[in-house]
């Protein structure tokens, strides 16, 4: 009597693999949907910060941060008793954490409209940075209001920028400090000129 070796048939084999491939594939589909929809958050947060700023500034004649009244009692924007009115974010911290507060105030963003502190006011990406308003005078070609996004990888920078501008790092409306072609896998900060 012949004795039968027992294991798996190719069949089974290709079954199994087949398995395996749609177990990967899925894992990695999946991982790509969410990088996808952390590049479109950061486009949706930013049109609607915009949207709150425009939204402030038809309602008071002024940029939030920059506007020249007192607003810690109207708006309970603690500390924010006036900036100087000239349409930039240029009077450093006191216009940047204002900004943030009066916005609050006025009911455009959600928030605490007594935080004064730029670290913890500001609203956050969906990778742990800060949207932070700024003021620059000719940076690659480009001056005036932008927002300032923390810590973003690369590559999200570089879908960003070829997404809604002109795809070059250092031109145009979206810019970074770092050359997104050639730094793969790492963190840069966006400058969005988008006032």
């Amino acid at each position: 009597m012949s004795k039968m070796r027992s294991g798996f048939t190719l069949v089974e084999l290709s079954i199994v693999l087949v398995i395996i491939g749609l177990l990967i594939g899925g894992v990695l589909k999946g991982k790509a949907m969410i990088e996808n929809a952390k590049i479109k958050r950061v486009k949706s947060d930013i049109d609607s910060i915009v949207a709150a700023v425009y939204s402030y500034q038809d309602k008071y004649s002024y940029l939030p941060g920059d506007d020249r009244n007192d607003r810690t009692t109207d708006l309970g924007a603690t500390g924010c008793t006036g900036g100087n009115g000239n349409g930039l974010f240029d009077q450093g911290a006191i216009e940047y954490a204002c900004a943030w507060q009066e916005l609050v105030g006025a009911g455009f963003i959600s928030g605490d409209p007594t935080d004064n502190d730029e670290a913890t006011n500001p609203k956050r990406t969906p990778f742990g940075g800060r949207y932070l308003f700024r003021y620059r005078n000719n940076y690659n070609g480009k001056s005036g209001n932008y927002i300032y996004v923390e810590n973003i990888p690369t590559d999200v920078i570089k879908a960003l920028d070829e997404k809604y501008d002109d795809g070059q790092y250092n031109a145009g409306d979206i810019q970074s400090p770092t050359d997104y072609n050639t730094q793969n896998n790492a963190y840069a900060d966006i400058y969005w000129f988008a006032f």
